[in-house]
């Protein structure tokens, strides 16, 4: 009969800290971003809000003659410690018929920098694809 141990990694910022929780605030992220980029072709918007003790992120795709409404969708809010309170960083899912995309996001200086990773789910054998954009308030 063999043992299996269970190995887990944690880094130094995975540590507890005085054993108080702390209370992430999303404020930092909260608001209405834009491109910097008026020429996308991606994400064109995106609005954090304060849902309950979470985020809720709506996500605006380039369309015309206006920006497509991928919907409102629950969004999880990172902090940059455990024991850290502001908000720096977020990711929220969403599935359509046609793929599952995750946007992800973390604040840099004034910006937003935003990351989509698509995988396309309709057999259309479109390759999955991977955007980064700049967004600002």
């Amino acid at each position: 009969m063999t043992t299996s141990t269970k190995n887990e990694f944690m880094a130094p910022s995975h540590t507890a800290g005085s054993g108080a929780a702390a209370a992430l605030s999303p404020a930092p992220l909260i608001g209405t971003w834009t491109n910097t980029n008026k020429a996308t072709t991606d994400l064109v918007k995106i609005v954090i809000s304060a849902s309950g003790s979470g985020i809720s992120v709506a996500a605006f795709g380039a369309c015309s003659p206006s920006p497509c409404v991928w919907g409102s969708v629950p969004g999880i809010a990172y902090a940059a410690s455990v024991s850290s309170t502001p908000a720096v960083a977020f990711s929220a899912q969403y599935k359509f018929s046609f793929a599952q995309v995750i946007v992800v996001g973390h604040l840099q200086g004034q910006f937003l920098e935003v990351e989509t990773f698509t995988e396309f789910t309709d057999g259309s054998g479109r390759s999955n694809l991977y955007t980064t954009d700049q967004m600002v308030k």
